[in-house]
């Protein structure tokens, strides 16, 4: 009997804030704060944080931006959230690195679903 192939790709992320030269920052971005996103686990530079405010505005984008989208999809042409603060002019863009590979099994207890013929 086959073994069921049960992998998958996603992206790898990086998270750039984009700093308006002579604009009002009020979330504590600076030039080069980032963090990555491999798979589910969140990585930023020692020493460096976010604000909790302009993470939640970028958080619920990020798993469709590691799926691959259609061409047509603004999901994978549009990459910069603005900061939920509309008197900041600092913004987060969702920049799509190498594919990782995943197997189903390594990350849910759930099998997949049989076939039915």
């Amino acid at each position: 009997m086959a073994l069921t192939d049960d992998a998958f790709e996603l992206y790898d992320l990086r998270v750039e804030a984009v700093i308006p030269e002579g604009k009002p920052i009020y979330c504590g971005a600076k030039p080069g704060d980032h963090f990555e996103l491999r798979g589910e686990m969140l990585s930023m530079p020692a020493g460096q944080g976010f604000s909790i405010y302009s993470l939640s505005a970028v958080l619920p984008l990020l798993a469709a931006k590691q799926r691959e989208t259609h061409r047509n999809d603004w999901m994978t042409s549009d990459a910069e959230i603005a900061c939920p603060d509309p008197n900041c002019a600092s913004r987060l863009r969702i920049v799509r690195l190498e594919k990782r590979k995943f197997s189903h099994a390594g990350t849910t207890a759930v099998p997949l679903p049989t076939e039915s013929k």
